[in-house]
């Protein structure tokens, strides 16, 4: 894709502010290449966290990334901080795909994809309104930033049987948790690399591996090959913090034809 550079000197093409609309949902906010919104299902749950969905209408030809957007790209972001009783949102992926647009290689979506995200209540039993701020990448020959507020009264439609469904339909579409015949084992790596071995159902040839690069790592992308009858993908480290964090760990996807997982990595 085009630099950040380059998406940030255009950003003013992206900015809005969406109200709210009468439901569990904001408005859309309309871009050059599609639309979005943000769909709750109304009600806090039994954790007092409110589950909802990001919801990008791509248009015919454009994408949007990833978690991680590889070198050069725009990951969805969400900042809640002007929101009434919201402590925090956190977005979960459904599986991405690998693209190829001359510039370079990334994990995205070449179709319209909800995105889930989990906000949590600061105080479970008070009332809440979501005022987030977006902000993601969508893409075709290059590349536009997508910048707007969109604003949500949960309690205003508790009960909306059309958004309780939609995030009900994007949460299906997640991995599922990596298990120890589906998923990735770390092999012995070195200071530029990250080798790991996949476990899996189905075709090898379908399978791929993604890797969030996060706390200053930046990763390229895997290279594939076999060892003693198991799929291997290597990742070059393109870059890495001057210490390796001690908690946590990295985010990945495998997608094969089977279905996808995620699990976390401990950092290399």
């Amino acid at each position: 894709m085009q630099s950040l550079k380059v998406l940030l000197l255009s950003a003013a093409v992206g900015c809005g502010t969406g109200l709210p609309a009468a439901a569990s949902s904001s408005i859309w906010y309309n871009t050059e290449g599609g639309k979005v919104r943000l769909v709750t299902t109304g009600k806090p749950d039994e954790a007092g966290r409110i589950h909802g969905v990001l919801d990008i209408a791509l248009k015919p030809g454009w994408k949007t990334y990833w978690r991680d957007p590889g070198d050069a790209g725009v990951p969805p972001q969400i900042d809640v901080s002007a929101s009434t009783n919201i402590a925090n949102a956190i977005f979960s992926f459904p599986p991405p795909q690998r693209h190829d647009d001359g510039y370079g290689k990334w994990a995205g979506y070449d179709h319209p994809v909800s995105l889930p995200v989990t906000f949590t209540l600061s105080a479970p039993n008070e009332p809440a309104v979501i005022d987030a701020d977006i902000f993601l990448g969508i893409c075709e020959t290059i590349c536009i930033p997508v910048q707007t507020r969109l604003t949500v009264d949960p309690g205003s439609d508790p009960d909306n049987v059309e958004d309780a469904a939609l995030v009900k339909a994007a949460l299906a579409t997640l991995p599922a948790p990596a298990r120890p015949d589906f998923g990735i084992n770390m092999l012995p790596g070195d200071h530029e690399t990250l080798i790991v071995e996949a476990s899996f159902p189905g075709n090898p040839k379908a399978a791929d591996f993604f890797v969030a690069g996060e706390r200053d790592y930046m990763f390229g992308v895997p290279a594939r090959s076999e060892k003693d009858g198991k799929l291997v993908f290597t990742v070059p480290i393109l870059d890495r913090p001057t210490t390796t964090p001690t908690d946590g760990g990295l985010y990945y996807t495998l997608t094969t034809a089977v279905g996808a997982v995620e699990g976390q990595l401990p950092f290399p």
